[in-house]
């Protein structure tokens, strides 16, 4: 990218911030890890602006350069990955697009059903579902061939329908029982 260019992506950035604070508060899950996230990373991609290559869309690679982060902090911590360990069924901050509305709820259960994700699966579906990169841009953002995007999406898919599905036949269970009783 060429200092012009790199000027071009200095004045991008303000207008990405909300898009690379979901995503950041996503990923980390809490709002002291995400802010220091973002910051390193909007730090990061000032200072390497000049490194955007070409054709390369600015917001995917910023959320690249997010996750890189991310992963770089987990590993300073020597924290566990959430892929080895138990997943935290609690998210702790829900970024809501305002112009939705969920009169059933189903926003909620959807949040539940992704967050139990394992992660690698997460963070593609969060990329893709969520942020709308295509696969070939989300494949960039974690370092993985595009085969092992549509990989994890496909499992994060059946994952969260199986979750549905699990839900539903336990519903009907408790009415079948609370008519059953009454």
């Amino acid at each position: 990218m060429s200092t012009a260019d790199a000027g071009t992506f200095h004045s991008l950035l303000p207008g990405m911030l909300p898009r690379l604070w979901a995503f950041s508060i996503r990923l980390c899950r809490n709002r002291h890890d995400a802010e220091r996230v973002l910051e390193r990373a909007c730090a990061q991609g000032l200072e390497r602006a000049d490194q955007l290559e070409p054709g390369t869309a600015p917001l995917s690679w910023m959320f690249f350069v997010i996750h890189s982060t991310w992963i770089e902090e987990l590993r300073t911590r020597k924290l566990p990955s959430r892929s080895i360990t138990e997943c935290d069924n609690a998210f702790p901050v829900t970024v809501r697009d305002s112009r939705e509305r969920d009169p059933g709820g189903g926003f909620d259960l959807i949040i539940a059903a992704v967050e139990r994700l394992p992660e690698a699966q997460r963070i593609v579906m969060l990329l893709v579902a969520v942020e709308g990169l295509s696969y070939s841009q989300a494949a960039d953002v974690v370092g993985v061939p595009i085969a092992t995007v549509m990989s994890r999406l496909s499992r994060a898919r059946q994952t969260i329908g199986a979750q549905f599905m699990q839900s539903a036949t336990a519903d009907a269970r408790s009415l079948r029982t609370g008519r059953a009783t009454q």
